[in-house]
């Protein structure tokens, strides 16, 4: 949306966040031209797509290549049983459609990959990292990094969570600033074998919500360069503060990617 007015039902729907001095009618309509992509549509991705349609984010595309299974239910609150063995894309479109029809909803039932990624992540506002997996996180980092676009990451574990949100400053850091390489494969369970707290990724998705609407209205401090950890067994807080590394292959001074074609995603993801 452009222009200066809001229509009558658009000043209703968004009328809490209109009354605040902190968002008012211009950072409503900021909101409503923002352009999110959306990694995934699990358990993270859940709530995430559901606030920031709540929230007037006016262009949502989502990417993912999985289907409803009745698992998924526990926490992936955005999808139904009748849903089950439907694309998590469409039924991620049917929900927001229903919630906000404000919202233009872009779909894309495939993997993110080196050769989809570079044009999925170009141009967008913001991306949300609600992946499920380690080559698809350094490939996110990376194709933001290199597009000059922020995002926020996101993951989730049995009864802990962490977030921390990547912005596109000089001094930012990248997701390799933090974790050079990934850990080698099997070390690190996924949902399947160890189990999630069902409400976990609510609040660890909802965070990532609240980074993506602050971005956009460029307001607050974003958890750039601190990595916030959740654990929900004892309702805890704590952070790690971070910096960007000057010899990062992705964001350093001299870096070594130019192209996620360029770079193998697996052994570790590292360069």
């Amino acid at each position: 949306m452009s222009g200066l007015d809001l229509d009558p039902t658009q000043l209703d729907r968004y009328s809490r966040h209109i009354i605040m001095d902190d968002v008012g009618p211009e950072g409503q309509r900021r909101l409503l031209d923002a352009d999110v992509l959306v990694v995934g549509a699990g358990g993270l991705g859940a709530p995430v797509i559901q606030y920031l349609a709540a929230a007037g984010v006016g262009h949502l595309a989502i990417v993912d290549d999985d289907a409803v299974e009745r698992s998924n239910l526990q926490r992936q609150i955005i999808h139904a049983d009748s849903d089950i063995g439907t694309p998590k894309v469409e039924s991620a479109r049917d929900y927001v459609e229903s919630l906000n029809p404000d919202i233009a909803v872009e779909t894309y039932h495939t993997r993110l990959d080196t050769e989809n990624a570079h044009d999925l992540v170009e141009n967008r506002d913001f991306v949300v990292d609600c992946s499920d997996n380690f080559s698809t996180r350094y490939l996110v980092n990376d194709a933001c990094t290199l597009e000059d676009v922020p995002f926020s990451h996101g993951a989730i574990y049995r009864f802990e969570g962490q977030v921390v949100t990547f912005d596109t400053t000089e001094d930012s850091p990248c997701y390799r600033c933090l974790f050079p390489e990934a850990p080698p494969e099997g070390t690190v369970p996924d949902c399947a074998t160890a189990g999630v707290l069902g409400v976990l990724p609510g609040t660890v998705g909802c965070i990532q919500a609240t980074e993506a609407v602050k971005r956009l209205l460029d307001h607050g401090d974003l958890l750039d360069g601190r990595l916030l950890f959740y654990d929900a067994a004892d309702t805890t807080f704590e952070e790690i503060d971070f910096e960007r590394d000057p010899d990062c292959p992705v964001c350093g001074d001299t870096p070594e990617i130019e192209s996620v074609r360029e770079v193998e995603y697996a052994d570790g993801c590292r360069v």
